[in-house]
This record gives structure tokens, C-alpha cells and sequence, in this order.
């Protein structure tokens, strides 16, 4: 069965370690979140998330689940895919 390979931080997130930039402390963030509170004094942590394939992958959907597919496209246009090999 095929397994796609962009999916895989979404499927089976992994911690990462990103430095508040406010206070400087190392803060926990998922691979599959885009954004967290940092414990230490609120300030809102975030990183830029990976989803080039949920963008414009027909897919995405099934591939990463509906739920977390709503949750990573939040408010953005489902309908307006690009693939980057046909830009």
C-alpha cells in the first residue's frame, strides 16, 4: 500500500524544540501543530507548518483524516489547490 511520504509528521507527529521568542525557553511543539503558549510567560510560539501536500494534494483528506485536514486548513480556501509541479 502506498504511504505518503509528506504525510508523515502529520500521521505520526514528532516533538520539536522551538525557543519562545519572547523569554528564550524551550518550548514543546508537535509536528503537526502550527502553534503553542509558551509556559513561561504566554507569548504565542509558532513555526512555519509543512503542509505543501495538504494545499493542493486531492487526498489530503483521506490521507491525513478529515478532522485534523479541517483543523490544518483552518479558514483557507480548500477549493484553490496548486500543484507546485504544474506553477
Amino acid at each position: 500500500m502506498f504511504e505518503c511520504p509528506g504525510a508523515s509528521t502529520i500521521k505520526a507527529p514528532t516533538i520539536e524544540i522551538i525557543k519562545c521568542p519572547k523569554c528564550g525557553v524551550e518550548t514543546e511543539l508537535f509536528t503537526d501543530e502550527i502553534a503553542i503558549k509558551c509556559d513561561e510567560c504566554g507569548t504565542i510560539v509558532s513555526r512555519v507548518a509543512d503542509l505543501a501536500c495538504v494545499k493542493w494534494c486531492k487526498y489530503a483528506k483521506e490521507c491525513i483524516g478529515e478532522e485534523k485536514y479541517n483543523e490544518l486548513m483552518g479558514g483557507q480556501d480548500k477549493n484553490n489547490r496548486q500543484n507546485p509541479e504544474e506553477v
